[in-house]
């Protein structure tokens, strides 16, 4: 089985520039097949504010009104999606940038109401991995943003790390997919204040340990429950650390397998 590698990165990478092209030179000397998802919260974050519009969160999580969705539909689809394409044409990397509407590849529904009405925010159902694939298949290398479609009409919001892994586990029936989730840290570290003390493998075993000795809590606890329900769903490995986790020199990272 061929091998595909999705990469996501996070505001902080997009948010500075040199931090991001040098990301992206990286992208674009990746072998193989690859696709990449970005969000953009901090940037939408400041130009809502420039157009006097008040981002609310709610434990982190955006609240999506209709002027909020505006926003975000400009800012992930348009501005950053396009920067991101066009610095990767001038890496020699044939990209295409996209939405879940584009080519029908992510749709969503929007999330029921229950403590919290998060708005016009999209919890994936479907990933057409056929036709992502006629992409890949054509040497396009697909660049995702955060949101997705309900087949009616309606952009939805859509968190960047669930998009990664559902794209990962739908292309998992055509390749051997990996998944690389680029954040500012070096990977799970054993004590927070020591940026070195990588935990180098998690598999189900040592999670649960992780978890017992409170090395693994809070904001850490969902992003590798996703990563595990990835695992279970048909995807190779999920790698978690910093962005030059995808050269051949560095090793200091989190590989989570089952």
């Amino acid at each position: 089985m061929e091998k595909l590698s999705i990469i996501k990165i996070g505001g902080n990478i997009i948010e500075d520039e040199t931090s991001l092209n040098s990301f992206l030179k990286l992208f674009a000397n990746l072998e193989g097949k690859k696709i990449l998802v970005h969000g953009g919260g901090k940037r939408a974050t400041h130009i809502a504010s420039k157009l006097g519009i008040e981002s609310k969160m709610i434990n982190g999580r955006r609240i999506t009104d209709a002027e909020t969705l505006e926003v975000i539909t400009m800012v992930y689809g348009g501005l950053v999606n396009k920067n991101i394409v066009a610095k990767l044409q001038s890496l020699n990397i044939d990209a295409i940038g996209l939405t879940g509407a584009d080519i029908n590849s992510i749709r969503s529904e929007k999330r029921p109401i229950k403590e919290v009405d998060f708005g016009f925010v999209g919890d994936v159902k479907q990933v057409a991995s056929d036709s992502i694939d006629k992409l890949i298949k054509a040497d396009f290398t697909p660049i995702f943003c955060a949101i997705t479609h309900d087949g009616n009409g309606q952009l939805l919001n859509t968190n960047a790390d669930t998009i990664a892994s559902t794209i990962a586990v739908g292309m998992s029936k055509i390749y051997e997919t990996s998944i690389y989730y680029c954040f500012e840290l070096n990977g799970v570290l054993r004590h927070f204040n020591d940026k070195n003390s990588v935990v180098k493998v998690i598999n189900s075993k040592t999670y649960k340990e992780l978890l017992e000795d409170k090395i693994i809590t809070d904001g850490m606890i969902p992003k590798l429950d996703n990563c595990f329900d990835a695992l279970n769903n048909g995807v190779s490995k999920v790698n978690i650390g910093n962005t030059s986790m995808l050269s051949k020199e560095n090793d200091n990272f989190t590989t989570i397998t089952l």
